[in-house]
């Protein structure tokens, strides 16, 4: 039996890019797009595609078929290319203007949707959660609405081969240690960054990227109503956060007088 692993990805702005490169237009609440801040997979969630291609290695040859899945609009096929590139075999994209600015519990209808569609999937796959929001609510809800267990924070998923479509070890990262679970399938199980580095992808792999083109869907084709999107939270402002720097330079006539006038002005403005 064929084991059919799904692995839910975001497209979010290059969390590594400088913070002067984020704009926001705090008029429509969102995120500006710029050059200086390219689009690419959610890290946790290229993880998440690191412990799927970690059980297709164990498995025997075609045991194991993995979809990379992701909901939005204006995807950077470059960014989106990168799962495909590391070795899953297909790309899905729900991508539609309705899907432009989804809250995670929308987000998590529209990928049962979609799931449930395209599949059945045995096994899906999330990271823990989004750089750009930093929630990670989503497998928790998705997995609600799947109507199957849900392992949270996994550095370590491996599967067993069984009649019954096998079974899951998984191994939660938990303060100071870690935890062993196992669930029959199916199961979502959200990928945590101790799992390790996933993957680069080979030249081999990229040129056989480019000649794959994803599966795309749009919210009609999942039956999805604006009333399925409907966002459980209201967003009442979104602004880049201000700081003021002052620096005082504090001089004496040796280290000494230096040393006492610091810590002088140190106890006046109570910080020792």
């Amino acid at each position: 039996m064929t084991l059919h692993i799904a692995v839910c990805a975001k497209q979010v702005p290059d969390p590594e890019a400088p913070p002067s490169s984020f704009q926001v237009d705090e008029g429509a609440m969102r995120v500006v797009p710029t050059a200086a801040a390219p689009p690419v997979i959610n890290g946790f969630d290229m993880q998440a595609a690191e412990a799927a291609l970690r059980i297709r290695d164990s498995a025997a040859a075609g045991e194991v078929e993995i979809t990379v899945l992701s909901v939005g609009t204006g995807f950077s096929m470059d960014a989106m290319r990168q799962a495909l590139a590391v070795g899953a075999d297909r790309l899905a994209l729900v991508d539609d203007a309705g899907a432009a600015e989804l809250d995670g519990m929308a987000t998590a209808r529209v990928l049962a949707a979609a799931l449930k569609k395209m599949g059945p999937y045995r096994l899906v796959l999330c990271g823990r959660q989004a750089s750009d929001w930093d929630q990670g609510y989503v497998p928790l809800a998705l997995a609600e609405l799947l109507r199957v267990p849900c392992v949270s924070f996994a550095r370590k998923v491996e599967w067993t081969q069984g009649q019954d479509g096998g079974r899951l070890r998984v191994e939660r990262a938990l303060p100071g240690g870690y935890q062993v679970v196992e669930t029959p399938l199916p199961a979502v199980v959200s990928v945590s960054n101790e799992l390790g580095e996933p993957r680069f992808p080979t030249l081999r792999g990229i040129m056989e990227a480019s000649k794959k083109a994803p599966v795309a869907l749009t919210l009609a084709d999942l039956d999805v109503n604006a009333a399925d999107l409907a966002p459980g939270l209201l967003l009442r402002r979104l602004y880049v956060p201000e700081s003021e720097r002052r620096c005082e330079l504090i001089e004496g006539v040796d280290e000494r007088d230096a040393g006492r006038k610091l810590a002088s002005k140190l106890r006046e403005a109570e910080l020792i």
